[in-house]
């Protein structure tokens, strides 16, 4: 198949993905067993553009004090707000995380890096390294075990005091609340994509986060710095929608790069059926 004929499948391939999903907004997940008097309190403010206080001292899973702008390597961030201990919302996030990790052709701590930081003060580095191997392995398991090294430096799982979580979560616009009662945290669920200067470029909200989506963000994050050149083509044709944090199909843009991809195709064809011509004996030119 020709490069212009590839494209044009693509496209093709783009276009019915984006109708299918065009109804499917997300808006930030929240346990259950919330009493509504605090649902108030809980939630995810975005702050688009906004830079992250990179001053903020956090510690590693060695329990080593780390600066946040230290671990901003160049390239984009993915950032997850969670606790460790948490029964059930958090694991999820960091499950559909890691699918979408594996599912994407970025590497950790090659194309793009993640941070996964606890707003739990009382959670120790140890809880936090543990946590590390589970995901890293996984990570690495089957076709990719030569990313393990990588992931490993790629991919930080911190705990904090107080007043490192306030901040880091007052920068994102993450609102949670404790509950003394149930001792547990009530909270929202999203990931936050990051510039690899700190800035806060999307957020993506829930706990679905597409391979799709995750690898646009990305590219776009590190101003087209990674990715291949139909991902480049990709992000032309789509836009970011803050309301919902997704990714949608910007018609416009999509017709222009079908009316070139379609003129390619045709030119491509006739250049092709000139040169069989002029190949076959006893063709009269």
């Amino acid at each position: 198949m020709t490069v212009p004929y590839t494209f044009m499948a693509i496209l093709i391939a783009i276009v019915m993905t984006s109708f299918a999903h065009a109804q499917r907004g997300q808006t930030p997940f929240v346990q259950d067993n919330v009493r509504p008097s605090m649902l108030d309190d809980i939630g995810i403010d975005q702050k688009l553009d906004t830079q992250l206080p990179l001053d903020l001292i956090f510690r590693d899973e060695d329990g080593n004090p780390v600066r946040l702008g230290d671990l901003m390597q160049g390239r984009p961030v993915v950032l997850s707000l969670v606790y460790y201990g948490c029964p059930q919302l958090c694991g999820i996030v960091l499950n559909n995380m890691l699918r979408s990790f594996s599912a994407v052709p970025l590497l950790i701590g090659k194309d793009y890096d993640v941070i996964t930081i606890s707003f739990d003060p009382s959670e120790t580095p140890a809880l936090a390294a543990d946590k590390k191997r589970g995901y890293i392995r996984r990570y690495a398991a089957g076709d990719r075990a030569a990313a393990e090294s990588s992931a490993r430096n790629g991919w930080h799982f911190l705990t904090g005091d107080q007043e490192a979580i306030n901040r880091i979560t007052q920068a994102v616009g993450f609102r949670y609340k404790y509950d003394a009662p149930t001792k547990q945290f009530f909270h929202p669920s999203g990931i936050t994509i990051l510039t690899p200067q700190g800035k806060i470029a999307r957020y993506f909200f829930g706990i679905d986060y597409e391979p799709k989506d995750l690898r646009l963000s990305l590219m776009e994050a590190s101003d087209n710095k990674i990715g291949t050149l139909t991902d480049h083509v990709l992000l032309y044709c789509f836009h970011y929608d803050s309301a919902t944090g997704k990714y949608g199909l910007a018609i416009m843009r999509g017709v222009r790069v079908a009316g070139v991809i379609t003129i390619l195709g045709l030119v491509s064809g006739i250049v092709w059926m000139i040169r069989r011509d002029r190949q076959q004996p006893g063709v009269i030119q």
